[in-house]
């Protein structure tokens, strides 16, 4: 299936003493014309995680290894992360990501899956979840976009100084525009500044601040307008919604509408910022590890192939 053999991650320790992306394997296949990549972990029922802007499928490291019964994949959204090339000449807005994540599902042969989403990905499985509901047996949405949340004012700023940002030496799109992000996104500032270098390599190995504002520029809260008055239609999905409620970026009270519509309470994060996965990945794996039992209870097993 694969080109050549999965390649493993290095494995940093993280902030409560599991290793980053331990037993974490790295794979990559065309489809439809794409190269798509995702990160994997573990057997069983099958978990998709999204991430957000600026980040890959390595923001979820320090939380694949904490979870059980299940078979764990970071997707990588197509124009991020290593994958960043892949944006040249192609639709990489949060609904068309919907549509590649469900492409790079039937690829792949994964019938249904629970889906999880941060920030940006929290958008992506919303929208795909809606296209196709039989395939989504499960939702976790931490500190994600939704309803009118989106763009945040520091992106909006971007956009509006766009020319400039474009052509701004990647020394300070690094430690000005990212680091800001970064600082302003984490309450544990170690892993602040470990998440700056990881995630800020493919930036700058692919077009630093071009590809940054690349992605800015597919951004459209139409996407999630879209949908947002059937939002509620998801509440007989087993359902999770866990928010960093210091978050200056996706606001509590985003956390607390989706809980409404998707008939759960919400699980605060006293103090947590916005890259929960990254900060506080022992509250997102209990959670999600909560989630995948509720699934294996109502037969998360039976019917068609889980795969």
């Amino acid at each position: 299936m694969y080109p050549r053999e999965p390649q493993r991650h290095p494995v940093p320790s993280g902030p409560s003493g599991i290793a980053a992306g331990a037993g974490v394997t790295r794979h990559e296949a065309d489809v439809g014309g794409i190269r798509m990549r995702w990160d994997e972990y573990g057997d069983g029922i099958p978990v998709v995680l999204v991430h957000g802007i600026p980040t890959s499928p390595r923001l979820w490291r320090y939380v694949m290894p904490r979870i059980h019964g299940a078979r764990v994949i970071a997707w990588e959204m197509v124009g991020f992360g290593d994958s960043i090339p892949e944006r040249h000449g192609r639709d990489i807005s949060v609904r068309a990501q919907a549509g590649h994540l469900l492409d790079w599902m039937r690829s792949q042969g994964i019938d249904r899956a629970v889906f999880g989403g941060h920030d940006l990905g929290g958008g992506v499985v919303q929208i795909a979840a809606l296209r196709e509901p039989e395939r989504c047996l499960g939702l976790l949405l931490t500190n994600a976009i939704g309803y009118d949340s989106w763009p945040v004012p520091s992106v909006k700023a971007l956009r509006a100084s766009e020319a400039l940002t474009r052509h701004m030496p990647d020394a300070i799109a690094k430690t000005g525009v990212f680091g800001m992000l970064m600082a302003r996104g984490h309450d544990n500032e170690a892993t602040a500044e470990e998440s700056l270098e990881l995630h800020w390599a493919p930036y700058e190995q692919h077009g630093a601040a071009d590809a940054l504002l690349d992605q800015i520029d597919a951004l459209d809260v139409d996407d999630t307008l879209a949908i947002a008055d059937r939002v509620p239609t998801l509440a007989g999905v087993p359902s999770r919604v866990i928010w960093g409620m210091a978050d200056s970026f996706q606001k509590p009270e985003y956390g607390e509408r989706f809980a409404r519509d998707l008939g759960v309470v919400l699980e605060p994060i006293d103090g947590g910022k916005h890259f929960t996965p990254e900060d506080h990945p022992d509250r997102i794996a209990a959670t999600l590890n909560s989630l995948v039992a509720e699934v294996a209870l109502r037969g998360g097993h039976a019917g068609a192939p889980l795969h």
